[in-house]
């Protein structure tokens, strides 16, 4: 059974810093590629950063480049994504979902399992 559990959320200020973990089970992360997704009120679900199955390539959103790094742990079979000079836009629920593949794509319909959500909150 697949199963993706994040963690990490929390209230920041702007400019401050969060790592979001996203513990996988029932699926090897080094064969699908996982992506970070958020959704803020009233938003659509946005791509934020993914890594590949093989774990050689990676993608982030233009609105968290330079900001946010991707990586992962095969041994915990966990994804982080380390959040850094955060913005109050970066306001969401933020979720980890695994691809249907192992490349890494932006589409919210090419991850077919997703967690549960940990939101996070950056204050002005």
């Amino acid at each position: 059974q697949v199963q993706l559990v994040e963690s990490g959320g929390g209230l920041v200020q702007a400019g401050g810093s969060l790592r979001l973990s996203c513990a996988a089970s029932g699926f090897p992360i080094s064969r699908y590629a996982v992506g970070w997704f958020r959704q803020a009120p009233g938003k659509e679900r946005e791509f934020v950063s993914g890594i590949s199955g093989g774990g050689g390539a990676t993608r982030n959103a233009d609105s968290v480049k330079g900001r946010f790094t991707i990586s992962r742990d095969i041994a915990k079979n966990t994804v982080y994504v380390q959040m850094k000079s955060l913005k109050p836009e970066d306001t969401a629920e933020y979720y980890c979902a695994a691809a249907k593949d192992r490349w890494v794509t932006m589409a919210v319909a090419e991850y077919w399992h997703w967690g549960q959500g940990t939101q996070v909150i950056v204050s002005s």
